[in-house]
């Protein structure tokens, strides 16, 4: 009876701590805004993690990613290394995804969707916690440990209906005294999901105009599936 009740006082007080490690979803947001103006760029490494609900299927794929901000534009790359290598590159309305194994790259226009994928790009990278909160309803979830580090797990409802369209939800993890996310969540209406978990992530590094631009072979094949 003496242990169960140590063991449970145990519980009750590691319980405790963990709820005074979370932080309040106003005290991110006030980070995010302090951070913001100073941001950027950043670089990490990623896990990302493809959730098909109606299949029960779960593909993870490795890489890095790097996202530069101009002042005229927002430009990002990411590089799937493996299992099935290729680079995404974003610039202005223009996405090129890079396939090497078919040496072939296919460009897209984001048209009137550029709005989006910024606001996805920059989702706790270098986002202010006003716009954050002027675009979703974001609730703090307590207190988490993701890869070894303490967080606070946030989760945010989309206020548009033109989001709420491709995104029911979006969880992001906080490290504790951070503003930047270690972990994002998308969670679609059909409940698949895209989680992407940071390593190694650089705040402001130097990155030129080359880190963001695809390194693609002179005879490269080039299409517009959108033509």
């Amino acid at each position: 009876m003496r242990i169960s009740k140590f063991f449970l006082g145990l519980a009750m007080i590691a319980g405790a701590v963990a709820l005074q490690a979370a932080s309040t979803a106003e005290q991110i947001l006030a980070r995010m805004d302090k951070e913001a103006p100073g941001f950027r760029a950043v670089s990490a490494a990623i896990t990302r993690v493809k959730y098909t609900a109606i299949l029960d299927d779960r593909t993870e794929e490795q890489g890095s990613m790097v996202i530069r901000r101009t002042p005229k534009s927002l430009e990002s790359k990411i590089l799937v290394e493996k299992p099935n290598p290729r680079s995404v590159a974003f610039s202005g309305n223009k996405v090129e995804i890079f396939y090497p194994k078919i040496n072939t790259v296919q460009e897209f226009d984001v048209g009137k969707n550029r709005g989006l994928v910024d606001q996805f790009l920059l989702l706790g990278f270098g986002s202010s916690g006003k716009d954050l909160a002027k675009a979703y309803t974001v609730k703090a979830n307590g207190a988490e440990t993701v890869a070894g580090v303490a967080t606070t797990h946030l989760l945010l409802t989309p206020k548009s209906p033109k989001v709420r369209d491709l995104l029911k939800s979006i969880e992001i993890w906080i490290p504790d005294g951070a503003a930047h996310p270690i972990r994002q969540k998308f969670i679609e209406p059909s409940d698949d999901y895209m989680e992407v978990t940071y390593s190694d992530v650089k705040l402001n590094p130097t990155l030129g105009a080359n880190d963001v631009r695809l390194d693609l072979p002179a005879n490269v094949k080039r299409e517009f599936p959108q033509r």
